[in-house]
């Protein structure tokens, strides 16, 4: 199989969550990681943001087969409790069924409204444009799930042993192989306050310059995959030796989440110039992932 999503791994997607490996109430990767959730039955590519999404990001073919179904009538929306029944045995939102050979196929779900572009019986080939990353269905990010069965029963396409070896020589359907990363930060950027997860997650929190007379400077990091104990470090240095840093673990797993620290306006105004923002995600004393940024004060 190849890459079922038009996008750059560690760019700007990541895979979220794997098949849950686990056989009873617990869960895990096929690394024997927390990349995954009870139950999960597919492969999670996820978009950093909302606006990404609504920028098109296209859904390809993994495989060369013909479209057994599709849907395309469910809004892009965030799963809630209150509209659950709406979903009801249509968790997939909207999403495409590809039929190969030998009794394989594999499902990409969470499509974008009105983005499919195949139909019953077209026959597609391998990078074949399907449709968009969408929300639909049950999810709470923008994402596609691509599952993949054989003869009805699901195969993790990153090990297809019956029992996982914790990605040990494990046989992979991938073409070529697809980086594992245990968490990561997925962005970063500046406020001039304390940012909401909602607009952190629509993309619209960063800020690329601010005025001087802002009523604060703060430097937020977004990521994924964090376990009990990790740390996010957050650091800004700026014009006239201007500097702070501050550690924040996190107090338990998280499959995604955002940290946040800075100052308030104290003086008349910040000095003008250039601020530098760096963020680093460490785990058990290793940097796990950095990103860094420059914003302008005015």
């Amino acid at each position: 199989m190849s890459l079922p999503i038009d996008c750059e791994l560690g760019v700007n997607c990541h895979i979220q969550q794997y098949p849950d490996r686990d056989p009873g109430p617990e869960f895990r990767d096929f690394r024997c990681g927390q990349l995954a959730y009870d139950g999960h039955k597919g492969t999670d590519f996820s978009l950093p943001t909302l606006k990404a999404m609504q920028e098109g990001v296209n859904v390809l073919a993994a495989a060369p087969g013909v479209v057994r179904g599709s849907r395309d009538s469910m809004p892009d929306k965030y799963f809630t409790k209150e509209h659950a029944e709406d979903v009801s045995g249509r968790e997939c939102g909207n999403g495409v069924v590809v039929r190969h050979a030998d009794g394989w196929e594999t499902q990409y779900c969470h499509m974008k409204l009105g983005s499919i572009r195949v139909q019953k019986g077209n026959r597609v080939k391998q990078g074949t444009i399907l449709g968009e990353v969408g929300l639909s269905g049950k999810t709470q990010f923008p994402h596609l799930h691509l599952s993949v069965r054989q003869n009805g029963q699901v195969v993790d396409p990153f090990d297809t042993s019956d029992t996982s070896l914790c990605g040990q020589a494990g046989n992979s359907l991938w073409h070529s192989e697809l980086p594992y990363v245990p968490g990561a930060l997925i962005d970063i950027g500046f406020s001039p306050n304390l940012p909401k997860y909602e607009d952190i997650h629509a993309g619209s929190a960063k800020m690329n310059s601010l005025p001087a007379e802002s009523e604060a400077l703060v430097l937020f990091g977004f990521a994924y995959g964090g376990l009990k104990g990790d740390i996010m470090r957050l650091s800004i240095s700026g014009p006239n030796g201007f500097s702070l840093s501050h550690d924040a673990e996190l107090e338990k797993n998280r499959a995604r989440f955002f940290r946040a620290y800075g100052k308030r306006l104290k003086q008349a105004a910040w000095p003008q110039g250039t601020y530098r923002g760096t963020v680093k995600m460490i785990r058990d004393g290793a940097t796990l992932s950095e990103q860094s940024i420059n914003m302008i004060i005015e």
